[in-house]
């Protein structure tokens, strides 16, 4: 412990540049690791991107076919033997709070390795992650890494804004995505949870490129301003509305699902303003979540927003879509929304909730066909776990 201890005041008050020569100091000296690599996952969760020395020319490597993709799916470690057996590969997640940032590949002599290594490795790996976090405050090399092509300056600016691809508390798992990666522009996800409540809020920007960035941009940003002030869902919903509003006079509005889900009873609140839509796995079924949908934020002034309340139980999965998801068509006009989600989302109902959105836009692209999307998809999947002994209403 006091070793980890060391090793964790080091990578505070280390350079950005150098958290990466800290942790290969550190396993150097106390494991007798022979070779360090980090790769963060790239922005389409596609492949792992190798930390290194500007301009990056290491090859990436696939999420979905190497012993890094399948630790880094699985969140568990995974250990390779070398070409003769007198090395080990330990490849070990690097995530922080849920969210699944990439891979940690430490090789080592196989005669010194033992499974009892890997708890100590795996707290190094976490520190790492907090310390990236931070990092990336003051420096580029990270959001650099991760990018396996260029993105548009309007998807720059979404994942500026969005929070992460996963969340994790005891009480819930989330995970979300967008596509295409390099191109989004209005669809936009937002997460924050206290002590006692989850406020989760999916939305999307008319229009295309940076002009639907901006309006996004707003938009979020005026519902964490009152979610941050202490307003409640509908006041959030119509201070949001009053910024969009006050900025664009009626020519432009954002559409956004707004949650907010009670820790203890999984009681929620929602205000549906526009188009994401909530479909809900209890069990087998799925059914979707019907709202009485009202209008956008920002069509008109002084818009009136009430809230509707439904409640979650332990055990139910809800996935979260946006317009380019259940709109999608297939070559023969049938909308993805109609009946492909809904077995998309029993066939996917053994994957962690960080898999399912990936899955979900894979086999939308499979039902749409060879044509190129005409809009982003967003897919957001909360699964719901409660707090043990909570009282639960139907």
């Amino acid at each position: 412990m006091d070793r980890f201890v060391a090793v964790e005041r080091a990578l505070r008050t280390a350079a950005p540049h150098t958290l990466l020569s800290v942790v290969a100091s550190a396993l150097k000296e106390h494991h007798g690791a022979q070779r360090i690599e980090l790769r963060l996952a790239d922005y389409g969760l596609r492949s792992l991107q190798a930390v290194d020395t500007v301009p990056f020319i290491s090859e990436p490597v696939p999420i979905g076919s190497s012993p890094q993709g399948r630790a880094f799916g699985a969140q568990e470690p995974v250990v390779t033997h070398g070409s003769g057996e007198t090395d080990v590969q330990v490849h070990l997640p690097v995530t922080v709070r849920g969210e699944r940032m990439g891979v940690l590949s430490v090789t080592m002599p196989a005669a010194g390795f033992t499974d009892a290594m890997l708890p100590e490795m795996q707290h190094i790996c976490e520190a790492l992650g907090h310390e990236i976090l931070v990092a990336e405050r003051d420096t580029d090399l990270f959001v650099q890494a991760r990018r396996a092509t260029r993105l548009t300056l309007a998807a720059e600016m979404q994942w500026q804004l969005l929070p992460g691809h996963s969340c994790a508390r005891s009480e819930f798992a989330l995970g979300a995505h967008l596509e295409p990666a390099y191109a989004i522009f209005g669809d936009n996800y937002d997460w924050s949870a206290s002590a006692d409540h989850l406020t989760l809020t999916v939305s999307n920007g008319m229009g295309e490129g940076i002009e639907a960035a901006l309006l996004t941009n707003l938009a979020v940003n005026a519902l964490r301003n009152a979610r941050r002030a202490g307003l409640d869902l509908v006041g959030q919903a119509t201070l949001a509305d009053q910024a969009i509003y006050a900025q664009y006079q009626g020519r432009a509005h954002v559409s956004v699902l707004l949650l907010r889900f009670d820790l203890d009873t999984g009681e929620v609140e929602a205000v549906d303003a526009g188009s994401p839509r909530l479909w809900r796995l209890r069990e087998r079924t799925v059914e979707a979540i019907p709202f009485e949908q009202q209008l956008p934020l920002g069509m008109f002034e002084d818009t009136v927003y009430t809230a509707q309340h439904f409640t979650v139980q332990p055990g139910d999965r809800l996935l979260f879509g946006s317009d380019g998801v259940y709109d999608a068509a297939s070559p023969a006009g049938e909308r993805y929304g109609q009946r492909a989600l809904a077995r998309s989302m029993v066939a996917t109902r053994l994957l962690p909730p960080t898999q399912v959105p990936g899955a979900v836009l894979r086999e939308l692209a499979e039902h749409h066909g060879a044509s190129a999307f005409d809009d982003d998809a967003l897919v957001l999947c909360l699964d719901w776990t409660g707090r043990p002994g909570a009282h639960v209403s139907g």
